[in-house]
């Protein structure tokens, strides 16, 4: 009869066997999810330029309410040749980041408050969920007469349409903590200060960083509204401002090059900055999957 502790030692070889991912070639694992990234997207954009052109032969609209892909292209590449588009995503990026770094400093200290403070929760936690749900674009006069056309209206509206998101996401986040963890700290002899960075911050970061995906994601519409309305020499020209030079012109092909930059922005900064993070925090709670 097998004792116990070799029992012990083949249920425990036998966990370690499920833990452990099956061994994988690095170069042929690694193009794999190259071709995995790439190739659904490309082949969605072809699908999308193919059906666009049938419909532009098909001449179901006039030219001024669908232009060609080629027109398009054409304006597209004009901008980029001349840099007239690096200057319009560098005004309009660097806004936006510098808002939104503004915006997590702002948030995540309120975070904090409204989920561990009961009165606070009560007295404003509604209120970020209704500003939360606001448009961005409410915002836009109110800045313009409090402050003028000029950047710190922006960098309002860019505020007011981040902040909430943010602070609810970590909310959010600190709610789906265990409570034994805080528990635990407060065992070990933390502090607030302390237990708040060195536990619920790290438990709450899905939460949080979902938040901050959604802040992004507010901050950057909340700036495209402000930049169309709100135009002025002291404010530069970014993406916002070129989409509505083409409306004022009923210029469609600048219409759709400033939406197609706008668009690569946010891509961009979905492929480059928050995919590699989401990526680390699953990968450091066991829950990232091998493609």
């Amino acid at each position: 009869m097998p004792r116990l502790d070799d029992l012990d030692a083949a249920v425990e070889a036998g966990l370690d066997a499920l833990n452990t991912p099956p061994p994988q070639d690095a170069g042929r694992s690694r193009a794999r999810r190259f071709l995995w990234a790439v190739l659904p997207p490309v082949a969605f954009l072809v699908v999308v330029i193919a059906v666009w052109q049938g419909l532009w032969a098909a001449a179901f609209w006039p030219e001024y309410q669908l232009p060609a892909p080629i027109a398009v292209w054409d304006e597209l590449w004009s901008k980029i040749s001349d840099a007239q588009a690096l200057g319009f995503i560098w005004t309009s990026v660097h806004r936006a980041v510098l808002g939104f770094l503004v915006a997590i400093v702002i948030a995540t200290p309120l975070g904090l408050l409204v989920a561990k403070v009961r009165v606070v929760r009560s007295a404003i936690g509604p209120f970020l969920s209704g500003l939360q749900s606001l448009p961005s674009v409410a915002w836009v006069p109110a800045a313009v007469l409090w402050f003028g056309v000029t950047p710190t209206a922006m960098y309002a509206v860019l505020l007011l349409g981040s902040v909430p998101s943010i602070a609810n996401g970590l909310v959010a986040g600190i709610d789906q903590i265990p409570p034994i963890l805080p528990r635990v700290g407060q065992v070990m002899g933390a502090g607030r200060l302390k237990a708040s960075w060195h536990i619920l911050l790290p438990a709450a970061l899905p939460g949080y960083l979902a938040g901050l995906k959604q802040g992004w994601a507010f901050s950057w519409r909340s700036l495209m509204a402000a930049e169309i309305i709100a135009t002025s020499p002291l404010l530069g020209k970014g993406l916002g401002a070129y989409l509505d030079d083409g409306r004022t012109l009923s210029d469609m092909p600048t219409v759709i090059s400033a939406i197609v930059l706008i668009l690569l922005v946010g891509v961009g900064i979905e492929l480059l900055v928050f995919r590699p993070l989401e990526r680390s925090v699953l990968r450091t709670r066991g829950l990232a999957g091998t493609p």
